[in-house]
């Protein structure tokens, strides 16, 4: 039913180019020469192909630099044939398994070893064709390629693979995939995978320049890669893996033109004839993750419409690949526009780096477009209700500037003249929907000069530690804060002025960007840094304090502070408290919120919400994240890998009804509980068959979240004291005295009384601190 809906949306939206936004001019696209010729001056590519095209008109298509500068030095032209590498996956697989499911001949949910029964082997007899095209297999991302010389070495090779994750979970980029996907082809069709492309895909569309295996008189238009021995690699595959299975596989292999990739993009975006079936185009671009998860579709990752705001806009709208070789496609059904850029990155020392080139060139694509209302997207989409609804604010009065906002405003007067970091995520945005950290790299007011990440990363999709990175918008280092340290060393601070902060909490005392925030205060302390917070709203209430404070002595990253569960402070308010109660000497300035009172709920501030971390989609779930978050240290699943994160208690050993029974006996106020099924994809009891139940909030004022953690932690113990380990909640739960007072059987209405003394003890504490009015 929601491949329906989306197709219906889906036909509607394609013929109208310029609806949702409006017709490129190539005027606006006067930009992408300087930013290609930039490219090349810094060396990381000899040249580049780009191409924007919108419904049947390309708007823009220009050679520049090099084809070849080894062994002789040769323009580009506009019809250079490239080793597209990875585009094979979309351009070539991807729709040569969908041809052969509208025939019949594969099906989306099959197992893979149903058409390659060797490939059942150690374990990966239930992976289906559609986990495959979605990278969520659980295959590894490559193979072992030593010794292989024949490309049915190889083929054992991938039927013998053994998965590194469980099918159905986590996405995982993998080669893998695809080249058992080329096979499959093979098998089913009884064609070569070559032949079945050239037959089935590239001459319906007329793409005459592109082929697997370049023959001769294409062969002198190819832009070399790297060297093989003393030849350069000229129609000759890159790819190892590609090359060992004889140049033809489904994870790489293809060559083409920037021309070719646009006949393509067009017959997608005009709703996939002759190619694809309009419904097998509505599967292919229907999210196959779930949603704390980077999207996918099938084959396809998923992005953020074209459009200047596209940073506070969801992933989920444009399709696009990349490829090794430093190729990259774009097709975005909202606008109609398609975005071609070929490279040849490496060439001739097999370095390069094509990535800044394809943000750069994206991004002024995307601003050509203007502004697109995240409304328009949610009605273009409906078949992806909630996952959408969140980025669109509810209208009000006068949204609040946050801080970031103010800073322009007042011309960037603080930072003037400075050499800053900024750290930062997905949600550091100002209310044009631009990251903060361009507003700041491209103001002259200051120098940014690195940029540093909290948990999650800077996308803020991250699960597990993240390393260090660099942006290809600005060329700027990406500095984890969440990986090999959590504290920034000298080197990373070495030559600041001052680190800017634009991090949106969420209120919690265990959530770790307040920590991340105080680390930074005490490195800068150490260093005679100013400090800056750009200061956001607390999205559950600001007016609202709950829950136990941290026992002293128990500090950890995940509680680092003496601050009650749920604090009632923004970042700022705590940077001030934290600076004076550690008596930190640290210039700190606080740049407040204007339009902002502490009674504001998130959804009242006019903000999107972009989620700070991958299980927060929603302000539900981060409603009820200061009370569920407090079990999830047990055996249990708190909705991690489903698409209710938070809404969900359960674990294979609960009584679904007889938990709801008994917590509803509590009548907490502000929720209910239901009976639930669920099977998480990820996280604790991840593919397994939970029982427990769904908690509905009826009242977000009225709820005591961690109240309701504490419910939820003495009934567990209560009804499963043989597989509920009540000790491992005290690192969230922060107290000893809670924790005893749970293990004694307290009724919780009568342990949450208890706080009222230390809570009303943090208020007077907290009071010289705060900015915003209730």
């Amino acid at each position: 039913m929601r491949t329906l809906r989306f197709l219906l949306a889906l036909l509607l939206v394609l013929p109208a180019v310029g609806r949702a936004q409006p017709l490129l001019q190539i005027e606006q696209l006067a930009p992408l020469a300087g930013i290609v010729e930039a490219e090349i001056a810094a060396g990381h590519i000899p040249g580049a192909v780009v191409l924007v095209g919108q419904g049947e008109r390309i708007v823009y298509a220009q050679a520049f630099g090099r084809r070849a500068l080894l062994p002789a030095a040769e323009p580009m032209t506009l019809d250079t044939v490239f080793d597209l590498a990875s585009l094979t996956k979309v351009v070539a697989t991807t729709p040569a398994i969908l041809r052969l499911v509208e025939r019949g001949r594969l099906a989306l949910d099959a197992p893979a070893a149903r058409y390659w029964p060797e490939f059942a082997a150690h374990g990966k007899a239930a992976i289906s064709v559609r986990q495959l095209l979605a990278h969520t297999s659980g295959l590894p991302a490559g193979i072992d390629l030593r010794g292989v010389l024949r490309p049915a070495e190889v083929l054992r090779r991938l039927a013998a693979v053994r998965p590194e994750g469980r099918a159905g979970g986590e996405a995982r980029y993998s080669d893998v995939n695809f080249a058992v996907l080329g096979e499959l082809v093979r098998r089913v069709s009884g064609q070569p995978l070559d032949v079945f492309v050239e037959r089935q895909v590239l001459q319906p569309l007329h793409m005459g320049d592109t082929a697997f295996l370049p023959s001769a008189e294409l062969r002198h238009r190819v832009a070399p890669t790297s060297a093989n021995g003393a030849a350069w690699r000229r129609g000759e595959v890159h790819d190892p893996l590609a090359a060992r299975l004889g140049g033809v596989a489904g994870s790489a292999g293809l060559f083409g033109t920037a021309a070719d990739l646009a006949r393509f993009a067009r017959a997608l975006l005009a709703g996939g004839a002759p190619l694809l079936a309009p419904s097998s185009l509505a599967e292919m671009l229907m999210p196959q993750t779930w949603p704390a998860a980077p999207p996918r579709g099938l084959g396809w990752r998923l992005e953020a419409p074209l459009a200047a705001n596209r940073a506070a806009l969801p992933p989920l709208a444009v399709a696009s690949h990349l490829g090794y070789t430093g190729t990259g496609l774009w097709l975005d059904p909202l606008s109609g526009v398609y975005v071609v850029i070929l490279s040849s990155r490496l060439h001739p020392d097999g370095g390069g780096d094509a990535a800044p080139l394809r943000a750069r060139v994206v991004a002024a694509v995307a601003a050509a477009l203007g502004p697109l209302p995240p409304a328009a997207l949610a009605a273009a989409r409906p078949e992806l209700g909630a996952r959408v609804a969140p980025y669109v604010p509810k209208p009000v009065a006068a949204p609040v500037r946050t801080g970031i906002d103010v800073l322009a405003a007042q011309d960037f007067a603080p930072l003037r003249g400075l050499r800053v970091g900024l750290l930062t995520h997905r949600s550091g945005v100002d209310a044009a929907g631009r990251r903060s950290i361009d507003v700041l790299f491209r103001t002259p007011q200051l120098r940014l000069a690195a940029i540093f990440s909290p948990e999650h990363g800077l996308a803020a999709d991250r699960e597990g530690a993240v390393a260090d990175d660099r942006d290809a918008l600005t060329g700027l280092p990406v500095y984890s804060l969440y990986g090999a340290t959590r504290r920034p060393t000298a080197a990373m601070l070495d030559g600041l002025d001052a680190v800017v902060v634009d991090l949106q909490d969420v209120g919690v005392r265990f959530y770790t960007y307040a920590s991340t925030l105080a680390y930074v205060i005490e490195a800068a302390a150490e260093r005679g840094l100013q400090v800056v917070v750009l200061d956001r709203p607390n999205p559950v209430n600001a007016a609202i304090v709950q829950g136990p404070l941290l026992d002293a002595g128990r500090q950890s990253f995940t509680g680092y502070w003496p601050l009650p569960l749920r604090h009632g402070l923004t970042l700022g308010e705590f940077a001030r408290l934290f600076r004076a109660e550690a008596g930190l000497d640290v210039r700190l300035t606080v740049i407040p919120m204007q339009g902002y009172r502490r009674h504001l709920w998130y959804d009242d501030s006019g903000l999107p919400w972009l989620p700070p971390s991958p299980n927060l989609t929603s302000l539900a779930a981060a409603t009820l994240y200061p009370g569920v978050g407090i079990v999830e240290g047990a055996e249990v699943s708190v909705g991690r890998g489903t698409d209710e994160p938070f809404a969900l208690v359960g674990a294979p050993w609960i009584d679904g009804r007889r938990l709801a029974d008994e917590l509803a006996l509590l009548a907490l106020p502000g929720v209910r509980f239901v009976p639930a099924e669920f099977v998480p994809v990820a996280a604790r009891h991840a593919g397994e068959h939970c029982h427990g139940v769904r908690i509905e909030l009826v009242d977000r004022d009225a709820l005591d979240a961690p109240a309701l953690g504490v419910a939820l932690a003495a009934t567990l113990h209560r009804l499963y004291p043989q597989h509920f380990s009540l000790d491992k909640i005290l690192g969230n739960l922060g107290s000893q005295a809670t924790l005893d007072a749970i293990r004694a059987g307290q009724a919780p209405a009568g342990i949450a009384a208890g706080w009222a003394a230390a809570l009303a003890e943090f208020r007077a504490r907290a009071h010289p601190f705060l900015l915003y009015a209730d």
